[in-house]
């Protein structure tokens, strides 16, 4: 197995990002040759500083251009959009708070996101935040979170998915098996964490296990190492974290996506051979390659599809595994909407501002 025919195999587990507010040669080459599963949006690929119809336009034509290059019909369309410092999306989308501030609105603001990500063709919120601020100086987490105790974290980001559901949107909690007691951010470094596995099962694992009860069909991994559960590799890449602890224990059956690979807590371990195999063979289904970060350039893209392909061939990757992933990827996205892109009503607009009003009193 070789050749440019087989890179497209990789895209089966991508979810890639794009350049710009329009295709670059660049993108349609990766969209043609890799067929990514789904893309991510970021500012980038909004029109700034232009009237909502414009942009709007704008963005449905690089919708329907990324399904055409892409020859899918299906794909996931996926923006991180938490609120508060996380929102990628010009005005009039909503501003909604952070999620600390959410409480006994958040199920009620899922719903109203999810309202106007549906008018964006976006059908998978990487939301909610199912991490815990624990850790006062958390740079990364912080007021993302719904809550500093594990029990209020589990009850409202299980309530956030519960809106998100409701209106059509596909969840993902994040960022297992717990982001919330770093002091370092994994964008830029790699944290660790000298929890036990008994520390993990008393605070960091309960919102999750909270949102694996309800089914939520996505679950992303922390890029941080944890040397007490494993010490040799972070969550993305470890069997003891991803398969013996999420899958056997909590019972997880969903797809498992991993945080984005050019952070650089894990961008060089990810340019080294049979990283991609380790990742898929410690329990990961889908990989989310944003090009925001470090660069716009495909090599790492297509570094990490050759060396996918290369895993197949030699062995160290095994089809069963492979295919074990793409089933679970396939079964999701058999159930995944997909949204035409188009403007929304100035009442439904006016209606969430109100909310955002009474959500940030509470």
């Amino acid at each position: 197995m070789s050749g440019s025919q087989e890179l497209n195999r990789f895209g089966h587990h991508l979810i890639l990002g794009i350049s710009g507010t329009t295709l670059s040669d660049d993108d349609k080459r990766a969209l043609s040759e890799l067929k990514p599963i789904g893309v991510i949006f970021f500012a980038k690929n909004f029109l700034d500083g232009t009237p909502y119809q414009v942009w709007l336009e704008s963005f449905k034509d690089l919708n329907s251009q990324i399904r055409e290059y892409a020859e899918r019909d299906s794909m996931f369309i996926t923006l991180d959009h938490e609120g508060g410092r996380v929102i990628r999306t010009p005005m009039p989308i909503t501003r909604f708070p952070h999620a600390l501030l959410l409480r006994s609105h958040a199920r009620e603001v899922a719903k109203a996101t999810a309202v106007e990500l549906k008018s964006l063709g976006i059908n998978l919120s990487w939301a909610p935040v199912a991490d815990v601020f624990s850790h006062p100086h958390n740079p990364v987490i912080g007021s993302r979170a719904f809550g500093n105790t594990p029990e209020i974290a589990a009850k409202y980001s299980r309530d956030y998915y519960f809106g998100l559901q409701e209106s059509g949107i596909l969840g993902c909690a994040k960022h297992f098996p717990g982001h919330g007691d770093t002091s370092k951010d994994s964008h830029v470094e790699l944290p660790i964490l000298n929890l036990t596995l008994e520390d993990l099962r008393l605070r960091e694992l309960i919102p999750f296990k909270a949102l694996i009860e309800v089914q939520i069909p996505l679950i992303m991994t922390a890029h941080i190492l944890f040397p007490r559960i494993d010490p040799d590799v972070p969550a993305t890449l470890s069997q003891a974290i991803l398969k013996t602890i999420l899958r056997d224990e909590l019972g997880f059956e969903g797809v498992v996506v991993s945080d984005d690979l050019d952070m650089k807590a894990i961008s060089d371990m990810f340019m080294k051979a049979g990283t991609v195999a380790r990742s898929l063979n410690a329990g990961c289904d889908l990989f989310i390659v944003s090009r925001n970060i470090n660069s716009s350039s495909l090599e790492r893209t297509y570094r990490i599809a050759e060396d996918f392909v290369d895993s197949l061939s030699k062995g160290s990757l095994d089809e069963s595994v492979v295919e074990a992933a793409r089933e679970r990827i396939d079964k999701l996205l058999a159930v995944t909407p997909q949204y035409p892109v188009e403007i929304l009503d100035k009442n439904v607009l006016f209606q969430h501002s109100e909310l955002v009003i009474a959500s940030s009193y509470s």
